[in-house]
């Protein structure tokens, strides 16, 4: 399972030009849903894309396309396992949020790989069991 991160969907979701000015991760996301690998939303992050969308006809018709996937919901455990991950990279130095530990449990909760192009995973990952997504 490919857990995808809201840095991915706002890749995946903004208006271009043309083709040619799709981001990488935009392109890859496409070929994963070609190949029908499985593709879930953690719950917070479909909180993440739906805010601060103005328009209703907008939020009505991105809420339809997410619906597609399936959501993951924290549990008690997640929410351990993320102030673990909280505490664990604070002490060695590193900036984290309390929504981006929660990613990252559920992530290794459910032996996902994190599809994200923020890089802050990165640094997380070397603190904890997270699996990022690489192409």
């Amino acid at each position: 399972m490919i857990l995808v991160d809201t840095s991915v969907w706002s890749l995946v979701f903004r208006r271009r030009g043309s083709e040619s000015n799709e981001p990488d991760e935009a392109r890859i996301f496409r070929d994963l849903i070609q190949a029908d690998e499985e593709i879930a939303l953690p719950g917070i992050v479909l909180q993440e894309i739906l805010s601060g969308i103005r328009e209703k006809a907008q939020f009505e018709r991105l809420e339809d396309v997410l619906a597609g996937f399936p959501v993951i919901l924290a549990t008690q455990k997640t929410h351990v396992e993320a102030a673990r991950i909280t505490n664990t990279c604070r002490t060695r130095g590193i900036a984290v949020s309390a929504v981006d530990c929660l990613i990252a449990a559920m992530a290794i909760e459910h032996n996902a790989q994190l599809f994200t192009s923020d890089r802050n995973f990165v640094y997380m990952a070397d603190h904890c069991a997270l699996r990022l997504f690489e192409e």
